[in-house]
């Protein structure tokens, strides 16, 4: 695990302290960056969410799609887990602390952006980390680069129905109780830029140079440069997210911590699903850990970019996504360690 993945949290908290500072300072002449768009998308925010993705994309062999039979018990529960239970139970625990519990320190209109977010993470498995996840686990590469291939071919087609029928489902509503259109358009729009676009130049550029230059020349010399730029691009938008979220976290500073606990309950939630599924199903350690990883896990940077298209850079939805991206790292090393500690 690099110094990035590690210290991930450590960096979106400089992040935010950057953020915070640079929209105190500039206040509203930074917020012109807001206005750039394109059917809603904010184009600097997609280019910075293309230019991170489009690294995890270019990792990916589709061709191990045809060993997609030799662990079909563990893709079956990656693919119950991720995307029959995943989505679901996120909404459900949104709804019960948004609306429910946290009643009497939260607005409703608050409460329905939050919600939002937490929908979006819940339709959005992870799709890069999990590499990582896996390695620390030990899990089989085989079978991980398999699941993430199939993940991300059910992610172009299961996302924007599952995002507008859980905005459906509860009804959520804005200011002046205006309830929010499914938006189909810029849903539509999102998956193109930030899925369908990147894994196709991903998928491109990984065979032409592998065929070009040869699979070692690939892993050792043309991935390790494109980590930087992947890095700062998400670093970027965090600074950019928090730039337009300062003034709100200042006047409720305890509002992440609110918006972290239904998101990390999830997190373990998903997790024990998977897990004991995995054991329920006799899947060996190096395949069951790596499946319970990736449902724990989020694709934060799709979230984050459909949030901000969506409900706007400056919306309750994006700080709730980005919060996800706060809790990601230390949650999931906690149970990593569960894992390695439960080897079998």
């Amino acid at each position: 695990m690099g110094t990035f993945e590690r210290y991930l949290t450590v960096w979106v908290l400089i992040c935010i302290a950057i953020g915070i500072g640079l929209g105190y300072v500039a206040g509203d002449q930074i917020k012109f960056i807001s206005s750039i768009e394109l059917n809603t998308v904010n184009i600097p925010v997609a280019i910075l969410v293309w230019l991170m993705i489009y690294p995890m994309m270019v990792q990916i062999d589709f061709s191990s799609l045809k060993k997609v039979t030799n662990n079909a018990k563990g893709i079956g529960l990656t693919v119950i887990v991720n995307w029959l239970i995943k989505p679901f139970t996120m909404a459900f625990f949104a709804w019960l602390f948004f609306y429910n519990i946290y009643e009497a320190w939260l607005s409703p209109d608050h409460a329905a952006e939050y919600l939002a977010g937490a929908i979006l993470l819940g339709a959005a498995p992870c799709t890069a980390m999990v590499f990582v996840w896996s390695y620390l686990t030990k899990g089989d590469a085989n079978y991980t680069l398999v699941q993430v291939s199939v993940n991300n071919i059910i992610l172009i087609v299961a996302f924007i129905p599952i995002v507008a029928g859980l905005f459906s489902l509860f009804d959520i509503v804005v200011e002046n109780n205006e309830r929010i259109g499914i938006p189909y358009h810029t849903l539509i729009t999102s998956v193109l830029i930030f899925i369908v676009i990147p894994l196709v130049a991903g998928f491109l550029t990984h065979k032409t140079l592998i065929a070009k230059k040869g699979k070692k020349w690939f892993e050792n010399n043309f991935l390790p440069k494109l980590k930087p730029i992947s890095i700062f691009a998400l670093l970027t938008t965090l600074i950019l997210l928090f730039a337009f979220q300062g003034d709100k976290i200042i006047a409720q500073p305890f509002v992440i911590l609110l918006i972290a606990i239904p998101l990390t309950l999830q997190t373990y939630f998903i997790f024990f699903i998977a897990w004991f599924g995995g054991k329920f199903l006799k899947l060996k350690h190096n395949v069951c850990a790596p499946a319970a990883m990736i449902g724990a896990s989020n694709f934060f940077e799709l979230a984050v970019a459909v949030a901000i298209a969506v409900f706007g850079i400056e919306s309750g939805a994006a700080l709730a996504t980005v919060v996800g991206v706060l809790i990601e790292v230390p949650v999931m090393l906690s149970l990593i360690a569960m894992a390695n500690r439960w080897k079998y």
